[in-house]
């Protein structure tokens, strides 16, 4: 082959500018679409979660899509309320209505979907289109300046270096901060704690003894209650919502407490909560045997004034994924300031990915409870099933049998676990009187055995009396 010849073939680098040449920048139309539309649905949480990405307008390739972000955003910062309704007025004060397609682009993206359960895929699907358009733009420049170089290797390099960090700074959230602000929170807990001199600085169980070793359920912190089925998990956590709500007479304001639902209807658990609360057995209220005037009746109707007035929401649904109940959270919690998250139980929410095995499934579950805490800055209580081997061995269970992943064990602050009395038949499993809760885990504190009063009756544990 002579000179000549191997002159005519270009470059690689001039063959890959062609070909992305004849490339359109990467985008999603239907991401951007998605996103706009949870804005419209729950502008609140979706644009906060947009702005804590880091996704701003720019990050939207078409026009339309740009502008209706840019309007969301402003109207977000300055009424912290959109809506479609309001959208609209604003985009006909600013004469931009027919600039984003009217009112049949507006209804063509605000029908594209029923829930913002998705709406972090879709963030995320808008973020990394307009990180590669970036990075497509950057690279492109910098071969077009490798072309025209004329000197100065190093401080070339630099440059092209120092365009794409700019470009890339933004892809993780800065979450680091220096440690004297973290100093700074330790020490005004330490100053409440001195003040408050043994008072809880959590949230209330309702159980001396178990407040007196956590010092109540604190903030950011997962706390798991475990057992066997029928040893009245959701008995415990509903005697705890009601403590955390209802405060006793002369203290503040109840804590506004979430209960999801997984296993039990709403009907269901108010039932039992009123029937606990007044005090009044179950099975003869079934059976008819409680008179229209009796005080059983009238203490009924106490317990549901008490309870109406009280700040606790009800999820009964059924067959959540961590997303979808993580995504319901922070919708309520920005109208409510929830203080308490109950969920029951772990085992019957889903994971993300349905062919993953079930193990990987409940490992992600509960790191998404984990990271639900301290994101809401809130303790959430996870009830879950322990697997048999502590009953095949008639032994206390214990924290390895916490059932389908050891990672319960690893994201949890605290691990109670209720238990039957050491010396109990079988078969009295759960007529019995009193109950063993065992603190397997406390990241902050002490564990041990303590002793609780169970009446089967009304479905109720209560601080252990001799």
């Amino acid at each position: 082959m002579s000179a000549a010849t191997r002159n005519e073939s270009p470059p690689l680098g001039a063959t890959s500018a062609k070909i992305s040449a004849n490339r359109g920048p990467p985008f999603s139309a239907e991401a951007e679409e998605h996103v706009i539309a949870c804005c419209l649905l729950d502008g609140s949480d979706t644009i906060a979660r947009c702005l804590e990405s880091r996704v701003s307008a720019d990050a939207f390739y078409i026009p339309q899509n740009r502008l209706l972000f840019d309007l969301i955003v402003k109207l977000y910062q300055k009424r912290g309320i959109v809506s479609l309704e309001i959208l609209v007025e604003e985009l006909k004060t600013n004469r931009q209505l027919e600039m984003v397609g009217g009112f049949p682009y507006l209804m063509q993206v605000t029908s594209k979907i029923p829930t913002t359960a998705h709406a972090g895929y879709f963030i995320e699907k808008v973020r990394e289109k307009h990180l590669l358009r970036e990075l497509i733009k950057t690279a492109t420049c910098a071969i077009e300046q490798c072309y025209v170089f004329s000197g100065g290797l190093e401080e070339f390099v630099d440059k092209v270096e120092q365009d794409l960090f700019k470009v890339t700074q933004d892809r993780v959230s800065d979450s680091a901060e220096e440690i004297k602000d973290s100093i700074k929170e330790a020490n005004t807990v330490i100053a409440k704690m001195l003040l408050k001199k043994g008072e809880l600085t959590g949230v209330a169980s309702g159980f001396k003894d178990l407040d007196a070793m956590t010092f109540g359920f604190q903030k950011k912190e997962m706390i798991v209650i475990a057992a066997r089925p029928s040893m009245g998990k959701t008995s415990f956590a509903l005697n705890v919502a009601e403590a955390a709500a209802i405060p006793k007479p002369g203290k503040a304001d109840g804590v506004p407490t979430l209960v999801f639902s997984l296993e039990m209807s709403c009907a269901q658990l108010a039932l039992r909560m009123l029937c606990s609360r007044s005090r009044v057995n179950l099975k003869l209220l079934r059976d008819g045997l409680i008179g229209r005037d009796s005080q059983q009746i009238a203490d009924l109707g106490k317990a549901a004034e008490e309870l109406k007035k009280a700040p606790i929401l009800i999820d009964d649904s059924s067959n959540l994924t961590i997303m979808e109940m993580r995504a319901k959270t922070r919708r309520i919690y920005s109208r409510k300031r929830l203080g308490l998250v109950i969920v029951d139980y772990l085992q019957l929410i889903s994971g993300t990915d349905q062919h993953a095995l079930r193990e990987q499934q409940v490992a992600e579950v509960s790191r998404g409870l984990k990271a639900m805490a301290k994101e809401l800055d809130l303790p959430v209580i996870v009830l879950s099933q322990l697997n048999r081997a502590s009953e095949k061995e008639n032994r206390t269970p214990r924290l390895s049998d916490l059932r389908e992943s050891g990672s319960i064990e690893q994201d949890a602050d605290v691990v109670l676990m209720l238990s039957r009395p050491k010396n109990v038949d079988e078969k009295f499993q759960v007529a019995v009187g009193t109950a063993d809760l065992i603190i397997a885990k406390q990241r902050n504190g002490p564990v041990g055995d303590l002793k609780l009063t169970f009446l089967q009756e009304i479905t109720r544990f209560e601080n252990f009396t001799f």
